[in-house]
């Protein structure tokens, strides 16, 4: 997706990522999303009906990880959109009225008005269907367009020594990235809906990319773990002074490296490198937040990066949490620590975790179907469409 791609197409492009056209990849697809054709199909009607298969997909174990997260990998396609119905060891209790659909078991949660303070970690998974290019995959324009620079390896971009030494690459990089060439996803307006019900506790993500923030989700609700675009300082360390957005927009797409008109050190965007300390924010406000959270959900991480990851423990040991991924990640084997999808370490306390695997965005629907607010997430992103359309008249 380039940066001239019109709100048409990035609209129609999301809609296809979503299937709500009915169309799929290829036909050897078929199998893979016969219940993704079902489910979709009775949000279009109105119906409610969607059976989640008992399986988990087709999986295959990496054993060879020597860190302490077992990780379960997909191959190829994402999977079938898959509740996991957890098989509990005897005498284990359950925090969901109904473990065959802990997904139906969370929207009662909320509709009750038991869940309430709502927490949503987030990571690159959801914003996968905005089309934002993957800049590690070669191949890709993207990767192809920074190979001319040599980069001792693809992570040394979001480095800071390297980038003090030859920031070019960074500001490539940066033009294909920067807020408002995408358009939030399902997932992102799925956060915004959760805000605006005046149930988003707070939103920690991962992501640089400010989507949240596009969809409208307030800033005062918004974690932004490892910085993003919103703001830009002089590197300087005696210096520190911060430029509004629209100048660094203006020197990156002019393609020109931005200095401090006081010092004449680099001007970074705030997104925090390797060898950076995470913004205070995210220190200042994680403690009490998650001692109040009532419900954490997890969408699209693979929680390998660190302090980021560590954040699902940090919520009381009675709180449920739901994992939405493509992939089982953020599992432990030692009680209390990561996610217990079967209660194997649960012990005298109630299984609290649910897992959702597939799609980040259509995983939101089907919550959203359960929840009753289909039409009310669907609205969000069209009335979003209608005023991009509008602005760009």
């Amino acid at each position: 997706m380039t940066r001239e791609t019109s709100i048409d197409e990035l609209a129609k492009q999301l809609d296809e990522s979503l299937n709500l056209d009915g169309k799929h990849a290829s036909p050897e697809d078929t199998t893979a999303t016969a219940d993704e054709d079902n489910f979709l199909e009775e949000l279009s009607d109105g119906k409610s009906t969607y059976s989640v298969p008992s399986a988990v997909g087709s999986l295959s174990s990496d054993d060879s990880s020597d860190d302490d997260i077992g990780r379960v990998k997909f191959i190829g396609p994402a999977p079938p959109l898959t509740v996991h119905r957890p098989s509990l060891p005897a005498g284990v209790t359950s925090i969901f009225a109904n473990t065959a659909s802990t997904i139906d078991s969370i929207a009662e949660m909320i509709n009750s008005g038991s869940a309430k303070n709502i927490i949503v970690m987030a990571g690159a998974g959801i914003s996968t269907d905005a089309g934002i290019p993957d800049f590690r995959s070669p191949g890709t324009g993207l990767y192809a367009n920074l190979q001319k620079y040599r980069l001792p390896y693809p992570e040394a971009i979001f480095t800071i020594d390297y980038f003090r030494r030859k920031p070019k690459p960074f500001f490539v990089l940066a033009k294909e990235l920067y807020p408002g060439q995408f358009v939030p996803t399902i997932s992102h307006f799925f956060v915004k809906l959760l805000a605006k019900r005046g149930l988003l506790h707070r939103h920690y993500t991962q992501n640089i990319d400010c989507l949240e923030r596009v969809a409208g989700v307030e800033s005062d609700l918004i974690v932004e773990a490892h910085g993003s675009f919103h703001a830009a300082h002089c590197i300087g360390n005696k210096c520190r002074k911060e430029f509004p957005q629209d100048w660094v927009r203006e020197k990156i797409f002019n393609d020109s490296i931005p200095h401090c008109d006081k010092c004449n050190s680099l001007v970074k965007p705030d997104i925090t490198f390797f060898g950076e300390g995470l913004p205070a924010r995210f220190f200042d406000l994680l403690e009490g937040d998650f001692a109040s959270c009532d419900l954490l959900i997890v969408m699209g991480t693979s929680l390998q990066v660190h302090p980021f990851a560590a954040l699902i423990n940090e919520v009381q040991s009675t709180t449920p949490r739901l994992l939405i991924n493509r992939e089982r990640v953020g599992e432990s084997k030692t009680r209390g620590m990561g996610f217990d999808f079967d209660g194997s370490f649960a012990g005298s306390m109630p299984h609290r975790d649910a897992l959702v695997l597939g799609d980040c965005d259509e995983a939101c629907l089907l919550l959203a179907d359960r929840l009753g607010w289909t039409d009310e997430l669907l609205g969000l992103r069209a009335a979003f469409i209608d005023k991009q359309k509008l602005e760009h008249i």
